[in-house]
């Protein structure tokens, strides 16, 4: 017979109801699939559009890290950050990703090290030197902080060391780790990707052409399908119109389909010089850049910007070597800062633009904005505290350079240089009369919503330099007479990305990982008081626990045991 009130029954019953709790726990977490993250800025979370992106994927992603063996604290971080956005990235696509570590220097001789090293520069993925400290010795050590991601026999290469090159070194190691999402999955989405987005570059007024927009539309081609559009109807089926440094007057009807475009909730990237400006002519002593007549600007206004027919000058600027004087026969070429070439490195706190390294202008202008109900304006980039406008005509002159440009004339500062504009904007044509020629039956007045116009004052900034030996385009931002390569075309392909989906993968642009550094003075002056709290305090709680134990032990059976000895008595 069972005895219900046993003890031993009790204890199996409650282990049976634990293993029966725990077993229909673990399939309800299978069936709702859920991750916690604690910290405060979600750290360790993915943005929404990236794991639908990966619960999409048909088949295996694989991504072969190349940050491994001996790194310093710093590249330890982001080689740690890495490995937890991959092992994220693995979760969500069900094991459809996946990724190793490997050291390139590992390899069994110096020329395969070489082969290998010289391969992965020519995917995208540069070397950076580290140098550390090691038993007192400085050591030094090439990393190759990039990935290669594969999927379906292609394969591409990303940077993961990214961020502005002017911060501090942990700073930027900081921004490249809050980057290391949207490279990953900006990166897999252009290789998994079916529904490919469609891109379409507007000629017919002497934009750049082919070749100077060669690397822009090459890296647009790699994520978009790429199209051709003239303007003579309503483009239709594009996601997005890139218009690059017009130089003709667009008419009439070509002005109405762009907006009638824009009106049915469609996107445009516009690049535009006001000022025909260049450096052909610019060895001249006199040399005037005068306005381009485009005939948009009062389009431009109804929509809420204006670019003034000025040019900016920047103390903050780009060198063009300049002949400072002669030794013998021989001129002397010295690198001296061109204005007309700012370098912008101050930047809104934008989904587009954070984290953004410098980005080059060649003769922008300044923009002011007009009030339009209905329409957001969110400046993205500005100009140094040192700057100077001056307004058209525009001399523009290499010999200059050689005036004693101090910094009391560079008195504006913090000027916008490009514009988004999101919101319903009202058509040029509403209430006017409508170009000839022109079929109004499906005329729209006011945008959508999600319509998006995106201003930069200067054409250049999409413009890339040719090897003037091979006549070969060089990549987007590369600035030949400094050999350094600014972020204009991560600048633009963000652009692109944000106008066609600012819901999609371009929010992981916006994850923010706070550094919280040490007071080391207070570390200094509280070291010994901290040291003490952590190894005594410890040590006396643990004895006071032991000794209030022993305590409450000793009183509970001690009176256990009078008590029965003297029930005992009692009952003889």
């Amino acid at each position: 017979m069972v005895n219900l009130k046993s003890r031993k029954l009790e204890s199996v019953l409650r282990f049976l109801i634990g293993m029966v709790a725990v077993l229909l726990f673990n399939i309800l977490a299978s069936s709702y699939f859920h991750r916690f993250d604690l910290t405060e800025e979600e750290r360790y979370s993915i943005k929404q559009p990236t794991k639908d992106m990966l619960r999409e994927l048909d088949d295996v992603v694989y991504v072969e890290v190349y940050l491994d063996g001996e790194l310093n604290s710093g590249f330890k971080r982001l080689q740690r950050a890495i490995r937890e956005t991959l092992e994220e990235f693995r979760v969500y696509s069900g094991d459809n990703i996946q990724y190793t570590f490997n050291d390139p220097s590992a390899a069994m001789s110096e020329k395969a090290r070489g082969e290998f090293m010289r391969a992965l520069m020519a995917k995208g993925i540069q070397p950076t030197n580290i140098i550390d400290e090691k038993n007192g010795n400085r050591v030094e050590k090439l990393v190759f902080p990039g990935a290669i991601v594969s999927y379906g026999g292609v394969e591409a290469g990303v940077m993961l060391l990214k961020g502005n090159k002017a911060a501090t070194a942990e700073e930027k190691l900081n921004q490249s780790i809050e980057g290391v999402e949207y490279e990953l999955a900006s990166t897999i989405r252009g290789l998994t990707s079916l529904d490919r987005k469609k891109i379409a570059l507007v000629k017919g007024h002497n934009e750049l052409d082919s070749l100077e927009m060669a690397s822009f539309a090459t890296a647009l081609a790699e994520l978009y399908d790429l199209g051709v559009e003239n303007l003579k109807t309503v483009p239709t089926g594009y996601d997005a119109l890139v218009i690059a440094k017009p130089t003709k007057a667009f008419s009439e009807q070509e002005k109405y389909h762009l907006d009638q475009y824009l009106m049915n909730g469609g996107k445009v990237l516009m690049l535009i010089d006001k000022l025909q400006a260049n450096m052909d002519s610019a060895s001249a002593a006199f040399n005037y850049a005068f306005p381009y007549e485009l005939n948009i600007d009062d389009q431009l206004f109804k929509y809420g910007v204006r670019i003034n027919s000025d040019l900016m000058m920047d103390n903050s600027a780009a060198g063009y070597p300049v002949v400072v004087g002669n030794m013998g026969d021989q001129p002397q070429i010295k690198l001296q800062n061109w204005p007309f070439y700012p370098i912008i490195n101050r930047f809104s706190d934008h989904a587009i633009t954070r984290n953004m390294d410098a980005v080059l202008l060649r003769f922008g202008s300044t923009i002011d904005t007009i009030k339009t109900p209905g329409v957001k304006k969110t400046p993205l980039m500005y100009t140094s505290q040192y700057t100077r406008v001056v307004a058209a005509p525009v001399n523009v002159s290499v010999q200059d350079l050689r005036a004693n440009l101090t910094a009391e004339k560079f008195d504006k500062r913090y000027l916008p240089v490009a514009y988004l504009l999101e919101g319903r904007f009202e058509s040029l044509y509403k209430n006017r009369f409508k170009p000839e020629n022109i079929d109004e039956t499906n005329f729209v007045e006011r945008a959508e919503e999600g319509a998006k116009l995106l201003v930069v004052s200067d054409g250049d900034i999409a413009r890339n330099e040719i090897n003037t030996r091979n006549s070969t385009p060089q990549p987007l931002g590369f600035y030949p007479f400094s050999q350094n390569t600014f972020a204009n075309q991560d600048f633009l392909m963000n652009v692109i990305a944000y106008l066609i989906d600012d819901e999609g993968i371009i929010t992981a642009r916006n994850k923010e990982i706070k550094i919280r550094p040490l007071d080391k003075v207070k570390v200094s002056n509280e070291k010994t008081t901290w040291q003490v709290i952590n190894m005594v305090i410890p040590v006396l709680l643990l004895i006071v626990y032991g000794m209030l134990r022993f305590y409450w032990r000793k009183k509970k059976y001690t009176g256990f045991g009078t008590e029965e000895t003297h029930a005992k008595k009692e009952k003889y």
